[in-house]
């Protein structure tokens, strides 16, 4: 295989692609399609193919929920430390794997392989976090009513459907099945079609570890097919999509004709309010450094930035500077710090939003265009840098690339109405040294999160949801998002 020897993959990693086609895995074995249908894997950095993957069919999709179904009672019956204790050695070997799984990611995703490292560490983390929660939730909770002993006790709900998308395929894997497995679901997993040889590899090696068969299952195929099979399965006992918004509202509706609850974590269009008592030259560091990380393929990036006219001038000047020397590269590359998007039809769609943009009136600042890369022929596009109205599409459609749009505000009045002026709701950011107006604007900003003086925070323990355009259903990463995969029952004996 020419990419494998032209970029010196780990020897584990050879012997994983050798295995092409690679099919599905599915209670704890290989889980080939019958009628032969592949799905190419392809580079983004090279443009090479790497491996094929197994498009399976809705009967097969239906075949993958009957047998987690199978697997739930026995599961969902060990004793919590037993359960735990297997969880644990799952996180243990992710963990010391992380070189091989990171370069796997980095290969499959187009991730720049230190940050496809700290995304395997974040899924290591996320497991721990729910499994040492789960220990400390109390099943039966006693309810005080006259005249009646009452009680509600709380059950897992049974199998679990979770369909990903292609920018943080491994890190979001860990946060949507680690509280479902931690509260005694089994999962079903749909990676992206583009990204699917982590999620593999993980079922693979949770096989090795002793996880019993049928409790992680993972399916792979073409959206329109495997995905759309399982968000239709009438078995799921629940469904949690991340993706897109015309995506989402798809498989939305198909969990509301069969009645079963959905978690839909979708896109963005972030705002960064970036006031004139700053370190501009900061500021401007932070910001560039979080629209060019892993290619602005980030849902909750900050892709509008206003900032105060004072220091409007100085803010563009520092950031014009910082694209300009952003060394993009194949992600396998130590030198690199911005790879490619994912797939030539992203590509597209990046350089044709810039492109729209500049149609509707949008002075472009820096960048633009594709990108060049010595030796490779991969889906490379320039940090961009857009300025005028946000009437302009490009400020107000999700792009999904490292294009950022910037504009100026007068006052902390007009910086929050600029805003909240969006369909969406999941992440923005204020960047002030003046508490009180740091914590005053993150409250009226209309989203799910607000941060202060740094954007793409993620901690354990704090919920992370969006609203409106941007997600329904609840959020991740705190006791909230486990208690979502536990079911309630209620039991009352009359005393009279």
């Amino acid at each position: 295989m020419s990419v494998t020897l032209q970029l010196n993959l780990l020897p584990e990693i050879e012997a994983f692609l050798d295995q092409s086609p690679l099919p599905s895995f599915v209670g704890g074995k290989n889980f080939p399609n019958a009628d032969g249908n592949l799905v190419a894997t392809i580079d983004p950095g090279s443009g090479q193919q790497i491996a094929e993957i197994h498009d399976l069919s809705e009967a097969e999709i239906d075949r993958a929920v009957e047998i987690a179904d199978a697997a739930f009672p026995a599961w969902a019956a060990l004793p919590q430390q037993e359960r735990s204790s297997i969880l644990l050695k799952l996180a243990d070997a992710v963990e010391q794997r992380k070189s091989i799984i990171a370069q796997i990611e980095s290969l499959d995703a187009g991730k720049i392989e230190a940050q496809a490292a700290g995304d395997v560490q974040n899924f290591v983390d996320t497991l721990r976090y729910f499994v040492e929660l789960s220990g400390k939730v109390e099943k039966r909770t006693k309810l005080d009513v006259e005249g009646h002993e009452a009680w509600t006790v709380k059950q897992p709900w049974g199998a679990c459907a979770f369909i990903f998308p292609w920018n943080f395929p491994f890190l979001l894997i860990g946060w949507g099945i680690s509280p479902a497995l931690a509260a005694g679901n089994t999962v079903v997993i749909k990676p992206a079609e583009d990204t699917s040889l982590s999620a593999i590899y993980l079922a693979q090696l949770a096989k090795e570890v002793g996880v019993p068969d049928g409790v992680i299952n993972v399916v792979t195929g073409r959206g329109a097919t495997a995905g759309s099979a399982l968000s239709n399965n009438k078995q799921i006992k629940r469904m949690s999509f991340t993706g897109s918004p015309e995506v989402g509202r798809l498989v939305g509706e198909a969990c509301g004709r069969n009645l079963v609850p959905v978690k839909l974590e979708l896109g963005g269009k972030g705002a960064a309010l970036v006031f004139d008592d700053v370190d501009v030259k900061a500021t401007a560091k932070a910001l560039v450094g979080a629209i060019t990380f892993h290619t602005g393929q980030v849902c909750c990036d900050a892709t509008r930035w206003l900032v105060h006219q004072d220091i409007y001038d100085e803010f563009v000047a520092h950031c014009r500077d910082l694209m300009q020397n952003v060394k993009i590269g194949h992600p396998l590359d130590p030198e690199s710090q911005m790879g490619p998007v994912v797939n030539p039809k992203q590509c597209q769609r990046v350089l044709g939003y810039q492109a729209k943009g500049k149609a509707e009136g949008a002075e472009c600042l820096v960048g633009g265009g594709p990108a060049k890369v010595d030796g490779y022929e991969g889906n490379y596009v320039n940090p961009t840098l857009l300025a005028g109205s946000l009437d302009n599409v490009a400020a107000r459609e999700e792009i999904f690339g490292p294009v950022a749009y910037v504009t100026a505000f007068e006052t902390e009045e007009d910086a929050i109405a600029m805003a909240n002026d969006t369909d969406y709701g999941l992440a923005n950011s204020v960047w002030t040294n003046d508490k009180d107006r740091a914590d005053r604007v993150a409250e009226s900003m209309v989203a799910g999160n607000s941060w202060i003086n740094a954007h793409n925070v993620f901690v354990h323990g704090v919920p992370y949801g969006g609203i409106n355009k941007s997600g329904m259903g609840g959020g991740v990463l705190s006791v909230e998002t486990l208690m979502d995969y536990y079911r309630s029952t209620s039991v009352v004996r009359p005393l009279a």
